[in-house]
């Protein structure tokens, strides 16, 4: 398992190419998904997400007004104290955690200060386990998450074995 994230960063973006072909090959092939979920999990369980947090750097987090209510309560304010602190609009009007020079506001180092609260979209990232949707729908976030999530980066990878994929 590769966990170096700029090592990730090089070889993700090295591969680009050879992913996206792998994203419109995988998609126009039949795949018992339940082979990729396998693959997700025993990457999943040797690398600890806590340990990166590098999501929290790159990606804005999209909320919902659940994830409002849960962290406004976990945070002891009002919703609308939350809203002026914590949110912004995303560039297609979508409502975000606000970001800051080192990414997510919640984030301190490699943690988030919310972590029992944290927004779905959050706590489901890199959203190969959960999420709607089929894993061969989604693959095209995927090109993206191989050149910052180590998670994804070894997925694919491990993936590519098990469809036989030719480079």
């Amino acid at each position: 398992m590769i966990t170096d994230l700029v090592q990730i960063s090089r070889l993700g973006e090295k591969k680009r190419g050879e992913n996206e072909k792998f994203r419109r090959w995988i998609k126009s092939h039949n795949f018992v998904e339940r082979q990729f979920r396998r693959a997700a999990h025993e990457v999943h369980e040797a690398i600890d997400c806590r340990e990166c947090a590098e999501c929290c750097r790159v990606t804005e987090a999209e909320i919902y007004e659940k994830d409002v209510e849960k962290l406004s309560k976990h945070l002891g304010i009002s919703r609308k104290q939350f809203m002026e602190q914590y949110t912004a609009t995303g560039d297609e009007g979508e409502l975000i955690l606000r970001r800051t020079k080192s990414g997510c506001v919640f984030l301190d180092g490699n943690d988030c200060t919310v972590y029992e609260a944290r927004p779905k979209t959050c706590e489901g990232f890199p959203h190969l386990l959960r999420g709607m949707g089929s894993i061969q729908h989604k693959m095209w976030a995927y090109v993206d998450r191989a050149t910052y999530c180590p998670i994804v980066y070894n997925w694919m990878e491990q993936i590519k074995g098990l469809t036989n994929f030719k480079k």
